[in-house]
């Protein structure tokens, strides 16, 4: 439940922000007025959605067990701080162009101050993140394939989603939503499908 959790909040939180910001850079600041409200409510969501991440990321561990490859529990876990911390970084970069807006009156430093913070917060969510994210999957992925823990072919096809995180540099926020759908899948199987120590006699 916390990996449904986490997709649906996180899902919902790049929805608003990017429904906030135009796909033109050159589009002014007049969005961060007229707009502050949805990236509000997607700044109150995100810490929730976090939360909730750290949970998957407990409840993930605990199915492996004493299956757990030490190795690649570390750089899963790891990635997986990092993913989150840059994420919150993005976000408060977004809080920062809101903020900016109330205290700076000069309009041509506005604007300059609220293109170099959308620059920089889809820079670090669209490229270092979702790398991060990439890694994060691949490391499981690797996991799920020597433990049974998942499907077969959930783990190949965590292989292909990792790939497309990794080498995609788009800076659109929408294609940050393949990490939750892919969690939200990650979630299911696991609510349906019983835990490897389950099945030992």
């Amino acid at each position: 439940m916390a990996g449904i959790l986490f997709a649906v909040l996180f899902a919902a939180s790049l929805a608003l922000v990017r429904s906030s910001i135009p796909d033109d850079p050159l589009a002014g600041t007049a969005w961060v007025h007229e707009r502050s409200g949805r990236v509000t409510a997607a700044m109150l969501l995100m810490p929730f959605a976090g939360i909730a991440f750290l949970w998957f990321v407990g409840v993930v561990r605990d199915r492996m067990g004493e299956l757990e490859d030490r190795f690649f529990s570390t750089v899963f876990f790891a990635s997986a701080v990092l993913f989150l911390a840059m994420v919150f970084v993005s976000m408060s970069i977004a809080g920062a162009i809101l903020a900016s807006s109330r205290s700076v009156t000069d309009p041509t430093t506005q604007e300059a101050v609220t293109k170099f913070g959308r620059f920089v917060m889809l820079q670090i969510s669209n490229v270092y993140a979702l790398r991060m994210a990439g890694v994060f999957i691949i490391s499981l992925a690797t996991m799920w394939l020597r433990t049974g823990v998942m499907p077969r072919s959930m783990a190949v096809a965590s292989y292909l989603v990792a790939f497309v995180l990794l080498v995609v540099t788009s800076l659109s926020l929408w294609f940050t939503l393949v990490f939750p759908a892919w969690a939200l899948v990650v979630s299911l199987i696991i609510l349906i499908r019983p835990a490897v120590a389950d099945d030992v006699p």
